[in-house]
């Protein structure tokens, strides 16, 4: 009896002594914010999936909290009294909209993130629209702010030393990728994006079919307050080559209530219409112009506390005369396209008061494509540009239907705490096409023809593939400073048919006595989801290609150039990522990282001499060195620096479209750029109501190669490359209240040192203007009018 007493008494003074605050932390619209970091005293726990969060301390008594997660108002030094006993307490965060809005809380600095091992680079609206970046109202050219992405000559968007299809791009958690290219085609407006995050390395196993890592779109939603914009809504009149409209891009953004306190939306609109002159051309060949809108409107349900139903409609399109008209394209070598796309999601998230949490969703895409050239004629490649008709008429439809689940466990004890994630992705891709082609000839300095390619076979065909893949994912916190995660995926489509297994490991480490600090590692196998368009070029035309003498004579009978699929079966495009960082928290609100990611791949797809292969292989190694700051509640600034290179056996992807003639297709990446300084920021002013934005870029110039006379390659691939690219821009913005409302006024300069840039060169030998460099953006003002609404409190 005596030693059943004493034992009851042990149990009572352990249930005394467990002190515990649980909390859950969501958002403006009660949904759960996972990645919180929350702080009670010297005590730190990082919310979980559904939100909640358990922080056990020592002793009873009053402790301060706050709780921060960049992208949000963080909530300070708030007085919590603890018992013995459990405690609870519920967190509202806040998001942050506009950076010059009266609030009383300041922003959530950047700062070291314990609840995941994956190097992440985040930006956020606020920081889409502060930052100077040219052509503004564009989200692609937005991801430049990212210290990892680059943008080539052409526009395209390059992650971590890759191809713009080695990423999964994805809205909301839905797969946003063109089911065809799979690059990101779609256009969004920036008014309508909250977050953007790209994950890279050792990101964790939920992700899957992108080697060079994930960008995740988040849309804004919106509150119990009605908000609205507008931007660059008044039209301009320009002196360019005669008067005419300016670029318009006017935005439109409406938010606010279905039912206060439970549903809510939110609608973002861009159009914009572009005028583009080439100087180099006569009067009356020299312009065209485009019109392009795309909407997203996103709204959530909170069907219950505990039930959220989202769902959101992005639709885009875009109508493009005359496109590619340039100083080497003139009007008839031109085409017209048109594009349209749209996108449709619903999601339901479920939260189970014990832990559970289970989210089921659907997404459709379409999109749409028609190319249609000027004429019939032959397209005709000289060496002082191009003449004829483009020799490509084609419509194209692509889709793609996607269904997921994902369930997270509640956390589990053992040896630590574990925080579990499994889930299934099922995906039907389609595409069919009607593709009709004329041919193309090359042409010799003196005028001569070289050769003539013309095309046979039927351009018209579908094809289809169907994509599973299912994952599980473990976050073991083995103790507050040492997270490791551990997960496995499985991806499976039927194009390849093989079975692909991708372990992934990460882990975070703070040292004691060294809280700010962070260092941090990991390993991952990575597969590249299967290309449509790769696996369709056997069912398209063939090309027929004659080579002339100078006399005019045929050297050789046709050669026919067909692509084929290998008899053997191909292995899966497999990528190894190692990648290691150390970050730091310096006071200040100063934060520093460095990273370091070495990526290779093997078994990547490319044609040789005509049949699919997986001979690819690809190398990528980065150090980035990154130092940011927040300060004053609303400006920022950061500056990096990167060194990488991108190198591969597969640098030209060969198609019955590219008219280049290669024998080595071993060299630099078009994109690498071996040493670029990043930094960008808003800065305050001595007057009150001023601030001034600032962009500065300086990388090494992209690689290209010449050719000769006969059109095949001279040297080595990408020998030669383009100048050093630089470029400065620097706005200074006024906020002013006026009848009521709230105005943002902006001018300023970009590329205000002038520096050319050029994007385009002559590449061939034997043109008298070799290496003549042209294209590029000099130095152009800037202006930006926002209507934010009425005047008055947070809003």
């Amino acid at each position: 009896m005596g030693r059943a007493l004493g034992s009851l008494v042990l149990l009572l003074s352990a249930a005394r002594a467990e002190i515990a605050l649980n909390g859950r932390v969501t958002d403006e619209n009660s949904a759960p914010l996972a990645g919180v970091r929350v702080t009670l005293g010297r005590f730190l726990a990082v919310s979980d999936p559904g939100g909640a969060f358990v922080i056990r301390v020592d002793s009873a008594g009053e402790y301060s909290l706050s709780a921060q997660r960049e992208g949000y108002y963080q909530a300070q030094e708030r007085a919590v009294r603890l018992s013995d006993g459990p405690n609870e307490i519920a967190l509202t965060l806040q998001t942050i909209r506009e950076v010059f809005e009266s609030v009383t809380v300041a922003a959530s600095p950047p700062g070291i993130d314990t609840s995941t091992t994956a190097v992440e680079h985040a930006i956020t609206g606020a920081q889409i629209l502060e930052a100077p970046y040219p052509t503004t109202h564009s989200l692609r050219h937005a991801l430049r702010l990212f210290p990892n992405v680059v943008r080539d000559a052409a526009g395209g968007l390059h992650i971590n030393g890759g191809a713009e299809e080695q990423v999964l791009y994805t809205l909301d958690g839905f797969n946003l990728t063109d089911p065809l290219t799979g690059r990101f085609e779609s256009r969004l407006s920036v008014e309508a994006v909250r977050t953007v995050e790209i994950s890279s390395g050792r990101f964790p196993a939920e992700f899957g079919k992108g080697s060079s890592g994930t960008m995740s779109i988040r849309s804004r939603t919106g509150d119990d307050k009605l908000r609205y914009s507008a931007t660059n809504f008044i039209p301009g009149i320009g002196f360019h080559k005669g008067f005419g409209l300016q670029d318009w891009v006017p935005r439109f953004n409406l938010s606010g209530p279905i039912r206060k306190g439970r549903a809510w939306f939110s609608d973002g609109l861009d159009t914009q219409y572009i005028r583009h002159i080439v100087e180099e051309l006569p009067r009356g060949q020299d312009r065209t112009q485009s019109w392009r809108w795309n909407n997203l409107l996103h709204g959530q349900v909170n069907l219950t506390p505990s039930n959220i139903l989202t769902a959101g409609f992005l639709a885009n399109y875009w109508n493009a005369p005359r496109a590619g008209l340039d100083a080497l394209n003139p009007p008839e070598t031109t085409i017209d396209r048109r594009a349209r796309q749209w996108f449709f999601y619903v999601k339901e998230q479920l939260y189970v008061r014990r832990g559970w949490l289970v989210e089921v969703g659907y997404a459709r895409n379409r999109t749409f494509g028609r190319e249609i050239p000027q004429g019939s004629d032959l397209f005709r490649l000289t060496p002082e540009g191009q003449r004829g008709n483009y020799f490509i008429d084609a419509t194209r439809k692509a889709g793609r239907d996607q269904a997921l689940a994902n369930l997270f466990l509640p956390a589990l004890e053992a040896m630590g705490a574990h925080q579990i994630k499994l889930g299934l992705d099922l995906d039907r891709l389609h595409y069919e096409q009607d593709v009709r082609r004329t041919g193309y000839e090359h042409y010799r300095v003196d005028g001569t023809l070289l050769s003539r390619v013309v095309f046979g076979g039927s351009g018209r065909f579908d094809r289809s593939n169907l994509e599973t893949a299912s994952y599980i994912q473990d976050s073991w916190r083995v103790r507050p400073n040492l997270l490791v995660e551990a997960g496995i995926r499985q991806d499976w489509d039927r194009l390849v048919g093989n079975p692909n297994f991708s372990p992934r490991l990460g882990f975070g480490y703070s040292p004691h006595g060294l809280e700010n600090t962070r260092i941090s590692g990991g390993y991952a196998i990575v597969y590249d989801a299967t290309s449509l368009r790769t696996f369709t070029r056997p069912l398209d035309q063939y090309s027929i290609a004659t080579f002339f003498s100078r006399d005019g004579g045929a050297r050789d009978e046709p050669a026919v150039t067909r692509y084929s699929f290998n008899d053997r079966r191909l292995a899966s495009p497999r990528y190894e990522n190692y990648s290691a960082g150390v970050e730091q928290r310096l006071p200040g609100d100063l934060y520093a990282r460095v990273n370091v990611l070495r990526k290779r791949g093997r078994n990547g797809f490319t044609y040789v001499s005509g049949a699919l292969t997986d001979a690819r292989r690809d190398v990528f190694d980065s150090v980035e060195i990154t130092v940011r700051q927040g300060f004053r509640r609303q400006y920022e600034w950061l500056a990096s620096y990167t060194r990488s290179r991108a190198f591969s056996n597969a640098v030209v992807d060969l198609s019955v479209d590219d008219p280049i003639l290669i024998t080595s297709n071993v060299g630099r990446m078009p994109w690498d750029s071996p040493n670029r300084f990043l930094s960008w920021g808003l800065l305050p002013t001595p007057w009150k109501k001023w601030a001034l934005a600032y962009l500065m870029e300086c990388r090494t110039g992209f690689p290209f190669s010449i050719h000769d006379e006969d059109g095949r390659l001279a040297g080595a691939l990408n020998e030669l490359r383009f100048p050093l690219f630089f470029e400065l821009n620097l706005h200074a913005e006024r906020w002013i209240r006026f009848r009521g409302q709230r105005w943002a006024l902006r001018g300023g300069f970009n590329n205000i040192t002038g520096r050319r840039n050029p994007n385009n060169v002559n590449n061939n030998t034997s043109s008298p203007h070799f290496l003549n460099y042209f294209g590029g953006q000099g130095r152009s003002t800037n202006f930006r009018l926002r209507w934010l609404g009425k005047a008055g409190g947070t809003s």
